[in-house]
């Protein structure tokens, strides 16, 4: 019943919030926001398009774009310009042998991005980066990732556009039906990492977390490989009013994952990567605590979501922790600050009942 819901609702996009003062102050302070050459409005003056085929031959979502010939110089130099600000701060000396290779365009989704290809000529090696247009929901989702996961995000606003390098791995569909029970890796470890990822996104109340919305990066070790998952789509950060949408394990393309972990995890054993990932959340946040409250801050005067999604999250949070603190919470904002704060207390109790044991006795 609540997939059939969550199915009726997506079918309606989500309306896009646009970034407020609070949230360019911030993006300023960590330059985030910087004065780019190329907008998503620029790139949408195309003059024709063809569809994109894969490797095999088959139809993709995207459309390659073509512009005016006049144009199409100084709009690859830009471009260029604009990875060089995301890869190396601007410094265009040591891009010079970069070309744009190809321009996509993708009508399907929120975001209706545009995926920039650039190749090295030295040695024919592609790379990605993705023009789309500002959303605050987006931002706030980028922000948290960068943030709060292992997982460094790099990525620039200007005006209402918003510029994300491209997240490199193994789709989590593709990894589904190609990886998941392949003996190069170790179930433990796939499971671990599964739980870790469902437990950050529930955290930072990260939506829509689907197979096809987040990667498996695999890394050799010297004893078996190691994964991580890594998010690529934040379009539904803080948005839904169902608290399990916010949970990876609850989406029926995500089922044989949950049953991957049912089969090789104890429930002790899942506790463990739970409460680890929340003491690993705490400690970035503790490093970066004037930024975080800063982002906190600017999320929390931000409209998000509709004000009836917030109240029903709210109770369903106050609930599940048992903290009347969630109804008090009036923003979105508000309520990834509750979590951390719910967190912090659940690490901390195991400590308090050993400092003094009689008064839990």
């Amino acid at each position: 019943m609540e997939e059939a819901e969550y199915s009726r609702r997506t079918r309606q996009k989500k309306p896009s919030f646009l970034i407020s003062e609070g949230l360019r102050t911030y993006l300023r302070r960590y330059r985030r926001e910087r004065e780019l050459p190329v907008t998503y409005e620029r790139l949408r003056r195309f003059t024709e398009c063809a569809p994109l085929v894969d490797e095999s031959g088959q139809p993709t979502l995207w459309e390659t774009v073509m512009y005016d010939r006049l144009e199409m110089d100084q709009l690859n130099e830009d471009l260029k310009r604009i990875y060089a600000l995301l890869r190396v701060d601007g410094d265009l000396s040591v891009m010079q042998h970069l070309y744009v290779d190809r321009i996509d365009y993708c009508s399907f989704g929120n975001s209706t991005p545009f995926r920039i290809r650039i190749v090295n000529a030295y040695n024919d090696n592609p790379d990605y980066f993705y023009v789309k247009r500002g959303d605050s929901s987006r931002v706030y989702g980028l922000e948290l990732e960068h943030l709060l996961s292992p997982n460094r995000m790099h990525y620039l606003t200007f005006g209402d556009t918003l510029i994300e390098e491209h997240v490199a791995g193994i789709p989590g569909d593709v990894f589904i039906d190609r990886w998941l029970h392949s003996d190069e890796l170790k179930p433990i470890r796939v499971a671990k990492e599964l739980v870790k990822f469902n437990e950050r996104c529930f955290v930072r109340l990260l939506g829509d977390m689907r197979s096809y919305n987040f990667v498996v990066v695999i890394t050799p070790d010297f004893e078996g490989a190691q994964i991580r998952i890594r998010a690529m789509d934040f379009d539904q950060q803080t948005y839904e009013g169902r608290m399990n949408l916010y949970k990876p394990q609850y989406f029926r393309e995500n089922k044989p994952l949950a049953l991957f972990c049912v089969q090789h995890l104890r429930v002790e054993t899942a506790r463990q990567y739970q409460r680890e990932e929340q003491v690993l959340m705490l400690q970035r946040r503790a490093i970066i605590g004037e930024r975080f409250d800063m982002m906190l801050d600017a999320m929390s005067g931000d409209e998000l979501a509709p004000m009836s999604h917030v109240i029903e999250l709210r109770e369903g949070l106050a609930s599940h922790y048992g903290r009347t603190a969630y109804l008090r919470c009036n923003s979105m904002g508000d309520l990834v600050r509750e979590n951390m704060e719910s967190i912090r207390l659940a690490v901390d109790a195991p400590q308090r009942a050993a400092s003094r044991p009689e008064e839990y006795e």
